[in-house]
């Protein structure tokens, strides 16, 4: 069988935290173990066919969906888990647009902006960690925004579980999109 284009699914925890992007394969087998407590999704991602069943006289299908919750207890406590940095996620969480000047770029273009300098004690935080322009970010150097009298547009904010997943950037279904979506923090420059 040929996999579908978005063939990721989006593992949940039973009471619907985002926990992993699985395989196909690894949904299949949490859905064969009957370790599934529900699905979500406009439609199956992909039907599994399996070999054929003599007395039963039919052949096994498994259908696997783009959402899969699974039960047992939630492996990851949302107030303890902080996101992985990336580039790519932090350009993405500010929505290509440089925090100096406002206006938007190409991933190319930009950089990431250390707050408090690197130099200085500053971190690789998502707290300390904006979005610049290339221009912005030489014009500020080694120096805080106050000291440069440059004014963030806007600040800086650790991104929640359901962003994150949506920072990730993998090509997933539209339906799984709207739902991580509808999950999004009231405040989220993702909305």
């Amino acid at each position: 069988m040929q996999p579908p284009s978005h063939s990721h699914v989006l593992q949940l925890d039973i009471q619907g935290t985002p926990q992993a992007w699985i395989s196909l394969e690894q949904a299949a087998t949490h859905m064969a173990s009957g370790s599934v407590a529900w699905v979500d999704g406009d439609g199956p991602l992909a039907t599994l066919r399996g070999g054929f069943n003599v007395a039963r006289g039919c052949q096994s299908l498994i259908e696997v969906f783009p959402i899969v919750a699974l039960r047992g207890a939630p492996r990851v406590n949302l107030f303890d888990v902080v996101p992985s940095f990336s580039k790519q996620k932090l350009f993405r969480r500010d929505r290509m647009t440089c925090a100096y000047c406002g206006q938007r770029f190409s991933e190319r273009e930009l950089q990431c902006e250390h707050i408090v300098p690197e130099a200085r004690g500053g971190g690789w935080t998502w707290m300390n960690l904006v979005t610049a322009c290339g221009t912005c970010n030489g014009r500020k150097a080694c120096r805080t925004p106050e000291e440069a009298g440059m004014r963030l547009l806007y600040l800086p904010y650790v991104p929640s579980r359901f962003e994150d997943f949506l920072l990730a950037g993998r090509h997933i279904r539209a339906d799984v999109h709207e739902w991580l979506a509808a999950r999004l923090p009231k405040g989220s420059r993702l909305n």
